[in-house]
């Protein structure tokens, strides 16, 4: 369980541990389309979503980059 003392801590920890559509895509250097295909077949799974805004989290992210390193090393 997390327990933030300020507004301020908890602000600082949600910018390190999730990221938006366009940190997500820069991370992954994809495009918008390339996102909606991961999020269609279940390779990313966003935090919250809205009409015009996706969040991920971080380590997911991170998780699909190296994934789709180690398949493109092969």
């Amino acid at each position: 369980m997390y327990s933030f003392d300020s507004k301020e801590e908890l602000a600082v920890w949600i910018s390190h541990e999730l990221v938006s559509t366009a940190e997500a895509m820069e991370i992954l250097e994809c495009t918008r389309q390339n996102l909606h295909s991961f999020v269609k077949r279940g390779k990313l799974t966003p935090v919250k979503e809205t009409n015009r805004e996706r969040l991920f989290w971080r380590s997911d992210v991170l998780a699909r980059k190296e994934e789709a390193a180690i398949y493109n090393r092969k």
